[in-house]
């Protein structure tokens, strides 16, 4: 049901805060200058970036299936190179660091692609969604559209992706033969300026929320759309201050 079409249109979904949860993950990763960088599923570029701006890379490719993405990326990040890939279909080569942001979950055989960057780069990182607990946008969304649209609770990415979180992701990274498995969580604000900078995105139809959202009648959207409004911590301003956590893990090829 995901669709990664529009860059235009996930980056107000969640690019935005991919971008700040990149920012931490690559200081914590804390590799020196000119090094090889592998980004897996680099989207609209929300990681590439980080990496041209902080960690002085002598070489960044960012590979990603959706050319929309990819068209996006390539705007905006001039410094990087990017070809069109899936993760059964990364590029032969040698990297010293390959990282992937809020992809795994949505690989069909994350072992097999797990091993594959081992094969690749000498450090393999990556981050996910806390989609379960910390993820409150998100988590607020599908808590609603589970009452108004019972039959449906099946599409709630904390239910469908119960291995987001430090055990499930340093025992993915150990059974793929990486050595020196570590996790940690990287939590960033997530404050929208009204309901309406809260909710438009859910319109766009790019990610697991937003299509599912595409898919109701006018009605269901409209009741979903009204209960959030009444649920959501506002601010007397109209603010909605809410945070977002992301679990992040790493390893070394052994």
């Amino acid at each position: 049901m995901e669709r990664w079409a529009s860059g235009e249109q996930y980056e107000p979904y969640v690019g935005r805060w991919s971008r700040l949860v990149a920012t931490e993950f690559v200081d914590w990763l804390d590799q020196p200058a000119e090094r090889r960088w592998l980004d897996v599923g680099c989207g609209t570029g929300a990681l590439t970036s980080t990496i041209v701006r902080d960690a002085s890379p002598a070489y960044v490719l960012g590979v990603d299936r959706s050319e929309g993405f990819l068209e996006y990326a390539r705007r905006t990040v001039p410094e990087a190179s990017f070809e069109v890939r899936d993760a059964s279909d990364l590029p032969d080569g040698s990297f010293d660091v390959v990282v992937s942001g809020l992809v795994l979950n949505f690989v069909a055989d994350r072992d097999a692609l797990l091993r594959r960057l081992g094969e690749l780069g000498g450090v393999v990182a990556a981050y996910v969604w806390d989609y379960a607990e910390g993820m409150q946008l998100m988590k607020y969304f599908w808590e609603v559209a589970g009452e108004v649209d019972p039959s449906r609770r099946d599409l709630d990415e904390g239910t469908r992706f119960p291995f987001c979180n430090p055990a499930g992701l340093e025992e993915m990274f150990a059974a793929a033969g990486l050595a020196d498995v570590a996790s940690r969580g990287i939590v960033v604000p997530t404050v929208f300026t009204s309901f309406e900078d809260y909710w438009t995105p859910f319109l766009g139809g790019q990610g697991a929320a937003p299509a599912y959202l595409s898919t109701v009648d006018d009605t269901t959207r409209d009741r979903i759309r009204d209960a959030l409004r009444e649920r959501l911590p506002a601010e007397p301003d109209g603010t909605i201050a809410l945070t977002a956590r992301a679990w992040a893990v790493r390893g070394t090829r052994a």
